[in-house]
């Protein structure tokens, strides 16, 4: 196996100005969501934004749609190799609007129970189809949270690769509260995202806030900013990076790394074997290890598109 030497190379420092003002590459115009904002920040890069700011963000069944078509869509983009969901406004989500859900659930006159269920079936598998559908892109989504982030905002965040905060947000596992328990996929994630289960439970039971510093410490965020101007410079910065790498390296590593999480190491080696016996015939690899070899880093490297 060939070795390298490997040591880094500075970089100009990066600036909320020099960020915004940077070229587009990703069609943007192709994304036209009434309820998400599109746009590029970055080459490589999609910035997705929940746009509901006046109802803080809430959730509706229009939004869980959007973010099926707009994560959908990002998938088959070539273009797009990294992706930041935020929100705007006040908060990241105030989570599930609750007037509309209201209208959704309530019973309907003489209704068959066994009907009335199909139709709720139907409800919960389109929210939780706006979380797995961010799980299962295949480019890596990366998130930004201020502000609140409550119920299904709990459920989109832990079905994101990487998750990013400001000091003064919190995070609140809030359906016990409207009695219900969460459904779109929180209770099946964060346990293994943070490794305690017994906090899950006691997050879950309670409803309690959690801090930002609570949520750094036990794992559920990666790092945490003083507010959402450097936040958001930090996110763009990271998405960057990783879009600057290889998308047949870091698409292949996402897929492995949740193909691992749901089975057995032994499993995982396997499918790992099956995938690269193909993955490694790629003219990346050759491209990287030349590049290596001439002190480059990957961002002077121009990968084909997938």
């Amino acid at each position: 196996m060939l070795r390298f030497a490997v040591r880094s190379l500075s970089k100009a420092p990066t600036t909320f100005a020099n960020i915004t003002a940077a070229k587009m590459s990703c069609d943007t115009n192709a994304y036209k969501f009434e309820s998400l904002a599109v746009s590029s920040p970055k080459e490589h890069v999609l910035h997705v934004e929940f746009n509901r700011e006046k109802q803080l963000n809430s959730m509706t069944a229009a939004m869980w749609s959007d973010m099926i078509t707009c994560f959908n869509q990002a998938a088959k983009d070539a273009d797009v190799r990294s992706i930041i969901l935020s929100g705007r406004g006040r908060v990241f989500t105030a989570g599930l609007d609750l007037m509309q859900a209201a209208q959704t659930l309530q019973p309907a006159g003489d209704k068959d129970v066994a009907r009335r269920a199909f139709e709720l079936k139907q409800f919960i598998e389109l929210a939780q189809n706006s979380c797995t559908v961010i799980e299962k892109c295949p480019k890596p989504v990366l998130v930004a949270i201020h502000g609140a982030c409550i119920g299904g905002g709990m459920d989109v965040i832990t079905a994101c690769d990487i998750r990013l905060c400001t000091e003064d947000a919190y995070f609140s596992i809030k359906e016990i509260d409207v009695g219900l328990a969460a459904d779109m996929g929180t209770l099946q994630r964060m346990p293994k995202i943070i490794g305690n289960e017994g906090l899950v439970r006691e997050l879950a039971y309670t409803a309690r806030k959690m801090g930002s510093a609570e949520a750094k410490e036990c794992g559920l965020v990666n790092k945490v900013f003083s507010d959402k101007d450097k936040l958001m410079e930090g996110v763009i910065e990271l998405a960057s990076m990783i879009a600057s790498k290889s998308p047949v390296a870091v698409q292949s590593t996402k897929v492995n790394m949740n193909y691992a999480r749901d089975h057995s190491v032994a499993e995982g080696l396997e499918y790992m074997k099956s995938w690269n016996m193909s993955m490694l015939q790629t003219e990346d690899l050759m491209k990287s290890a030349q590049a290596l070899m001439m002190k480059k880093t990957p961002a002077d490297v121009k990968f084909s598109k997938l």
